[in-house]
């Protein structure tokens, strides 16, 4: 659709808008119940680096990912997580598995048939992709996604 679109603008600003955020990274923005304790979980056990900006922020946190994308943690009262809120794609799911669960962190187990999603073992397969969920420190959902090509 935005291709056909595109093809068809004749406002090169619109087409230099879509062109710069295809190539913007992007960051997650989460809350958490306790700024410090989440710290602790991006730094300590995911191995997040503070962002150099973070220095000057009071309420909220910036961690550096991988290909220049962040997460920014900011102090909420409160916590609704239904859904995931963000992905990391890792290259080898199961090893990146065994180093979180090291560090503490537990592994979500799904079986929703209206969804067609059930894990084993923690992971759930579709296609090319395998996924496995978990819960920050503050119980936003995270997921690891890894992705083989047939």
């Amino acid at each position: 659709m935005i291709q056909g679109w595109v093809a068809e603008s004749r406002d090169t600003q619109d087409l230099e808008r879509i062109n710069m955020l295809s190539t913007a990274p992007i960051s997650a923005i989460l809350p958490a119940l306790d700024l410090e304790r989440a710290k602790k979980f991006y730094g300590e056990s995911l191995g997040l680096r503070t962002a150099p900006e973070s220095r000057d922020l009071k309420e909220e946190v910036v961690f550096e990912a991988g290909d220049g994308t962040r997460v920014l943690l900011y102090h909420r009262d409160t916590i609704q997580s239904d859904h995931t809120e963000a992905g990391f794609w890792v290259q080898d799911l199961v090893k990146e598995m065994d180093e979180l669960r090291k560090k503490g962190v537990d592994f979500e187990e799904y079986d929703i048939p209206e969804m067609h999603l059930k894990t084993e073992e923690g992971i759930a397969a579709e296609g090319p992709v395998r996924t496995a969920w978990f819960k920050d420190s503050e119980g936003n959902i995270l997921a690891l996604n890894e992705y083989h090509a047939s």
